[in-house]
């Protein structure tokens, strides 16, 4: 059996843009839905969606099958939890609100087995090695591991520059959300001044070598981002996709129903 090679990031690599969906539906079949549609990754969201570690092996599991590929938000950088995600088989972690070089370095370290990193060896425990049926897994897993940072606030962007240059640090991505709030525009990530503070970390970014990612709904935004170079970007949520087509379809029969004001960065 062979390891299974990370085509996110691969991709990342050779410069290609990927085109992703946000998961919160939590459940295997919406998942492997989605991965039916034909999105380049799809983020599973351990943050803000109830998932636990089953439930995210479960749409691990449905997702693989597909040419989608499975990004997993944890809730926060812990390290035994960063174990336990990339041993039900998780190959690329976006971790969030990581505010300074340092937290970045031990992630990069949770993410790789010793002597280059503290990823503790189960291997035999493991989906990700095929409980032991993938020859050299330990020697070469490290490889395949791909990290996306997430920046969130203005502490990450006055750190911007020395997070992105850490070594094993793959991407960087941009949370307009959580930025707008902490820039003091909380629910507005098109505030003028928003923009420009992610215009200006995409180009710091890409100026050190590594790829950007965004999420934005508002498919002018999305394809400004990808002009401006960002490499992987999610152009949707399936919860907000799910409830407006709910909404819309609800609205053609009941005059009262109310639908979701379009323009939401999600």
């Amino acid at each position: 059996m062979q390891l299974p090679i990370n085509i996110f990031k691969q991709r990342l690599i050779r410069g290609e843009p990927q085109i992703g969906l946000w998961l919160g539906l939590a459940d295997a079949y919406s998942g492997e839905l989605a991965a039916n549609a034909g999105f380049d990754w799809l983020l599973l969201d351990g943050e803000h969606a109830p998932n636990d570690l089953r439930g995210l092996l479960s749409q691990l599991q449905a997702i693989a099958p597909y040419a989608s590929q499975a990004v997993v938000r944890p809730p926060f950088g812990d390290t035994a939890l960063i174990k336990q995600l990339l041993d039900i088989g998780a190959q690329t972690l976006l971790v969030p609100m990581v505010d300074s070089a340092g937290q970045a370095e031990q992630l990069v370290r949770a993410m790789r087995y010793p002597p280059f990193g503290v990823r503790g060896v189960g291997s035999a425990l493991a989906r990700a090695s095929r409980w032991n049926s993938i020859p050299d897994y330990l020697y070469s897993a490290d490889e395949q591991m791909c990290l996306l940072v997430q920046i969130e606030n203005v502490e990450g962007l006055a750190n911007l520059d020395a997070i992105a240059a850490v070594d094993g640090v793959d991407g960087v991505f941009i949370g307009p959300m959580d930025l707008s709030a902490s820039m003091g525009h909380r629910g507005n990530p098109g505030h003028p001044d928003v923009q420009s503070a992610i215009e200006d970390a995409i180009t710091r970014i890409k100026r050190v070598g590594k790829a950007v990612g965004i999420l934005s709904a508002d498919e002018n935004l999305a394809r400004r981002y990808l002009d401006l170079g960002c490499l992987f970007v999610a152009v949707g949520v399936d919860t907000t996709v799910l409830m407006r087509s709910l909404q819309a379809l609800a609205g053609k029969f009941k005059t009262t129903t109310e639908v979701t004001a379009p323009g939401d960065v999600y």
